[in-house]
């Protein structure tokens, strides 16, 4: 049995891949030219009959997924994030969206964690292009094993998936065979004095900062919001009423993002106390993966600041 705690995101779905075309013959895969990369090189030794090598033409690789979903296969289409979100933005619309295709976009890559590649290799809008999209769900997995069964999730279901994975590993925060649910926020701390909503990579980092936190008597609740269509309303303004600020993580711009969604979803409900760590309306600098972290805040200690000046906000109101 795979050991998915020692991969990254995209190792873990170059694997599950492999395990769930042999068992489903109608999973065909699409790269391009990328797949030593997205992982997708695994499933290509195992199964290239069911392996479409688009090359650098993420446009007709697009295309082609919505043609393989009409005839009733199920097409995992992937690239690097900020191509699988602009490059081919009008074709995932027309082809995949409005139609509401069964196909399957699996990006890596994502964020700014792709460190030395520079800002035209960070995808730092593709959260806030594909929930544009009326019919697609959007999933950010927080670690390989909760990647590995949102996979698992996106064969199972219906519908148009966008999927955003990483370049490198990431603290394991779950358990083989851990119980993901569309849609669904899950509690990985109880806390009653504020609550950290984070995505992504982001969620260790909440983590780490909720426990340096409690050492201060502060009572961090945090939420992975790893669905981000549909957003899980009801734990937002659960987790509102409970503890009364809150504050977002998410390695995304600001605008757009999960914060964009929080933000909505309180002042329509329960307006309370609310801070936002992203990236501030900017694009970024090639560097190592951490020192970009650190650059544009999306660091554990930048959490734990905001979460105390949303208390300080709550306590002054």
């Amino acid at each position: 049995m795979t050991n998915y705690s020692d991969l990254s995101t995209r190792e873990a779905y170059g694997t599950i891949l492999v395990e769930l075309g042999q068992a489903n013959n109608n999973i065909v895969v699409l790269d391009a030219d990328v797949s030593r990369s997205t992982m997708t090189k695994f499933f290509a030794q195992a199964f290239p009959e069911r392996f479409v090598e688009c090359g650098l033409a993420e446009q007709n690789m697009i295309s082609i997924a919505a043609g393989l979903a009409s005839c009733g296969k199920i097409p995992f289409a992937s690239t690097f994030a900020v191509f699988a979100s602009s490059r081919c933005f009008d074709q995932v619309r027309m082809c995949i969206a409005q139609p509401k295709m069964n196909a399957k976009i699996v990006a890596t890559h994502g964020g700014v964690t792709v460190g030395e590649d520079g800002s035209s290799h960070q995808a730092i809008e593709d959260i806030a292009l594909f929930c544009s999209l009326p019919n697609f769900t959007v999933v950010v997995p927080s670690d390989s094993t909760e990647a590995v069964e949102v996979i698992k999730t996106a064969v199972s279901i219906e519908g148009p998936f966008y999927i955003r994975l990483g370049r490198p590993k990431t603290p394991v925060l779950y358990g083989s065979g851990c119980a993901f649910k569309l849609g669904k926020a899950d509690i990985l701390r109880d806390g009653n004095d504020v609550t950290i909503v984070s995505t992504g990579i982001m969620v260790a980092k909440a983590l780490e900062a909720a426990g340096h936190l409690s050492q201060s008597g502060i009572s961090c609740r945090v939420l992975n919001m790893s669905t981000l269509k549909p957003v899980d309303v009801q734990a937002i303004i659960e987790a509102a009423r409970i503890t009364r600020a809150i504050v977002t993580a998410e390695e995304h711009l600001l605008h757009g993002g999960l914060g964009s969604m929080v933000a909505q979803i309180l002042a329509s409900s329960i307006p309370v106390p609310m801070i936002s760590i992203g990236i501030n309306d900017t694009y970024c600098k090639s560097g190592k993966p951490e020192e970009l972290l650190e650059i544009h805040g999306l660091t554990s200690e930048n959490i734990e600041k905001a979460v105390k000046d949303v208390i300080a906000r709550k306590s002054a109101a």
